[in-house]
């Protein structure tokens, strides 16, 4: 006999569907259920009903619309009927749904929740409201392609319709509006004077006799082109690097002059474009960068009174580490990132523009969006790529409809194209060092990409038009001796420097002498170092340095009393208050690097010298803060019960049943706990049924406060606590009745 009713149904099944049931929906077991009873209230509750069914896919779901269409939350129908609804076998959709508790009963009985009619809106199918008693094939033979037009927008969803014609009369004249033809037909019904509805079986008729479309039955396909493994790591690493270049352009940028940050948070979009113009790129991707250097703890907040967006220390060890180290540090953050730095630039509730590093952008589910999107990435064969993001949209839809609210579609095309810049993917693909992130394995990945990423060069070009071209990525000893002699012209898969007069007066000014400079490039140099390069070094060089300044202020010293004339004769002299002290010697009372700067921008090229006499470097270094702790706790989806605590929540459940259904003989009823004469006569009554071996039904309230019946057998009562033959230790003051079973 099929249960007449879900606590019934539930009191009846098996002690592992009850712990299948318990790990699909782990709410239902939080606190435990005191018996079978409560567990159905529980699970028909409208928002424990609503979390069961944010990861049923499509069909499903149209299964469980079926259901509703045939009012399987009122009285039980057969699955032969749903089947007929639906059009394809449905004893999968409703074996899920069963396993979830949101229907139950045999094949011939099958029932669901009511709270799902609530959940699954007004017209669950896209149908509206029965009218039987008409016709309906014989009314729909009769009618005009304008009558047909109009039922079959109503048939695809939903089904109500406005229109003026709704107050009309039916009629069939020949001067009849589509409208009240389709009334007097029965084919239409009036809801009010504006509002059409077209009854449920006109909509099933016109679908062909099944309540969800054929989309709805399978899961859509994901074309994929085939890659090697090898050529998709190779092409991430390529935008990785990219990427990575641009972060360091950005911290040299911030270390130099540090953005402020807004009153209410965030970084403005000021400094947002000025930060995109001087990285040649789009707000999307400044914005994304900006994220992650914050996410990672390479930027903060400095919390001054004027507080700016500052590098951190951990910057520092964060340039000087591998290329491969910087790029897990960045991919690692982006994954727990719960935020969308892709909503930067929208508008918020009260019309205002959304920047970037506010609180506005954060959205903790953000990472588990991330992780379902790769994962799903994951499950393509070794290689295979999606070639873009849309049939991505469209699959990952059909198998959780119901989750991601509105910015569903949109936050998986986001993720795609930000795993695409930051080489967590290429190709549409999945690459080996992701995969290995995303199960946790980080010194997998680093080695993965370590593997993929192209290898250190030692070499430069260099042209004749005064260009270095880095065919490649360079030793980071080399690079930095490139970058101070050279600024970047274009940047890439291979790099163009430019060597300008400021330049080499750049590198002079950090200590380097034109003979180092001269060796730089004739050592690492692949191809000939041109003429017009050694001349313009040795030019440099020849001026460099002939005026020298030293702290006093600040002091300046010259064998040439000539060039000092020339020097107190410039506006500069009184802007500095440059003022003679002998023959070769000037001084000011300002900064030495404050000296230097104005002097060079009046067409000089003096040098910084220290108190032993060599040149050194006063360039500012960048402004640091301390890094602050980042918070270490991963985001992960929720874990499920495991199977011993869900079979601990079952022999609490059955427990409670046993309890309900035992027969009391002898009873002691405690009001408000034990106590006294009360307490007394409970022991009495627990040292009986100890001495008899008898079994005794106890009313106990936990530590919680929850009430719940126990059927024990006790094998020891003292020290104010029962315990029974289970093991299981119950305080007699939280006894609130007893009685022996007969």
């Amino acid at each position: 006999m099929p249960a007449t009713s879900l606590a019934d149904w539930l009191r009846a099944a098996s002690d592992d569907e009850l712990a299948a049931l318990l790990r699909a929906r782990r709410d239902l077991a939080t606190p435990p259920p005191s018996d079978s009873t409560v567990l159905a209230t529980r699970a028909g509750t409208a928002g424990s009903a609503a979390r069961a069914m944010e990861d049923l896919d499509t069909f499903t779901l149209s299964v469980l619309d079926a259901l509703l269409v045939a009012d399987a939350d009122t009285e039980a129908v057969p699955l032969t009927t749903i089947a007929a609804l639906v059009g394809a076998d449905v004893r999968p959709a409703v074996d899920r749904l069963r396993s979830r508790v949101l229907a139950w009963g045999d094949d011939d009985a099958i029932r669901v929740v009511p709270a799902t009619r609530e959940l699954a809106g007004p017209f669950p199918a896209g149908l509206g409201a029965s009218a039987p008693g008409v016709d309906v094939e014989s009314a729909l033979a009769e009618v005009g392609d304008d009558e047909r037009g109009l039922l079959g927008a109503l048939a695809a969803g939903p089904p109500i319709g406005r229109t003026r014609d709704a107050s009309a009369e039916p009629s069939l004249t020949e001067d009849a509006t589509a409208v009240q033809k389709l009334f007097a037909r029965g084919l239409l019904l009036r809801r009010d004077d504006e509002t059409v509805e077209l009854p449920r079986e006109v909509a099933i008729a016109l679908r062909g006799g099944r309540v969800c479309s054929p989309k709805a039955l399978h899961e859509p396909d994901l074309p994929t082109s085939p890659h090697q493994q090898s050529t998709v790591d190779e092409a991430a690493a390529g935008e990785a690097m990219e990427f990575l270049r641009q972060v360091e352009s950005l911290l040299t940028q911030w270390s130099e002059q540090p953005p402020p940050v807004l009153k209410s948070g965030g970084l403005g979009v000021r400094e947002l474009r000025k930060l995109a113009r001087e990285l040649d790129t789009d707000d999307t991707r400044a914005t994304l960068l900006a994220e992650l250097v914050v996410a990672a703890g390479l930027v903060a907040d400095s919390q001054s009174g004027t507080p700016e967006w500052v590098p951190t220390t951990l910057a520092d060890s964060w340039l000087a580490s591998e290329p491969a180290h910087r790029w897990v540090v960045l991919a690692d953050a982006w994954l727990d990132l719960p935020r969308l730095p892709a909503l930067a630039g929208q508008r918020d509730a009260k019309d205002k523009p959304v920047v970037p590093l506010s609180d506005d952008l954060r959205r903790p589910l953000a990472p588990t969006v991330r992780r379902r999107v790769l994962g799903t990435l994951g499950e393509l064969p070794s290689g295979a790529g999606v070639s873009g993001a849309d049939a991505l949209v469209e699959l990952l839809a059909w198998r959780a409809p119901r989750r991601g609210g509105r910015l569903r579609d949109e936050t998986v095309r986001w993720t795609f194209a930000e795993a695409s810049a930051l080489g967590v993917i290429a190709l549409g693909a999945v690459t080996t060092a992701s995969a290995a992130l995303l199960d946790g394995d980080r010194p997998g990945a680093l080695n993965a990409m370590y593997d993929a990423m192209p290898k250190p060069i030692g070499y430069v070009l260099v042209q004749a038009d005064l260009t270095v071209v880095a065919p490649g990525p360079l030793e980071m000893d080399l690079a930095a001796e490139i970058a101070a002699v050279a600024d970047v012209e274009s940047a890439g898969h291979a790099t163009v420097y430019r060597i300008t007069e400021a330049s080499v007066r750049r590198a002079l000014d950090t200590g380097r002498t034109a003979d180092e400079l001269h060796e730089l490039f004739r050592k690492r140099s692949a191809t000939e170092v041109p003429q017009s390069l050694s001349y313009l070094i040795d030019d440099v060089a020849r001026r460099h340095g002939r005026l020298r300044g030293g702290a006093a202020g600040s002091f300046l010293r010259c064998d040439d009393e000539v060039l000092l004339a020339e020097v107190l004769g410039t506006p500069a002299a009184d802007s500095y208050e440059l003022r003679k002290i002998a023959p070769t010697v000037l001084i000011s009372p300002y900064p030495l690097a404050e000296v230097l700067d104005g002097l060079r921008a009046a067409g000089f090229a003096p040098a910084a010298e220290g108190p032993d006499g060599r040149v050194m470097d006063l360039r500012p270094s960048g402004r640091r803060i301390p890094a602050r702790p980042r918070n270490s706790r991963r985001v992960v989806p929720e874990a499920g019960l495991s199977g011993e605590q869900a079979a601990s929540v079952v022999t609490h459940i059955r427990a409670g049943d046993r309890a309900a259904t035992s027969r009391k003989g002898t009873a002691v009823r405690l009001p408000g706990g034990g106590g006294g004469s009360d307490t007394a006569a409970t022991m009495a009554l627990l040292a009986r049924a100890q001495r008899e071996g008898r079994e005794v039904w106890i009313g106990f309230v936990d530590a919680h406060g929850l009430a719940s019946q126990r059927v024990v057998t006790p094998t020891h009562v003292g020290g104010g606590v029962l315990t029974s033959t289970d093991g299981e230790r119950y305080p007699l003051h939280r006894i609130t009745s007893a009685a022996l079973v007969d």
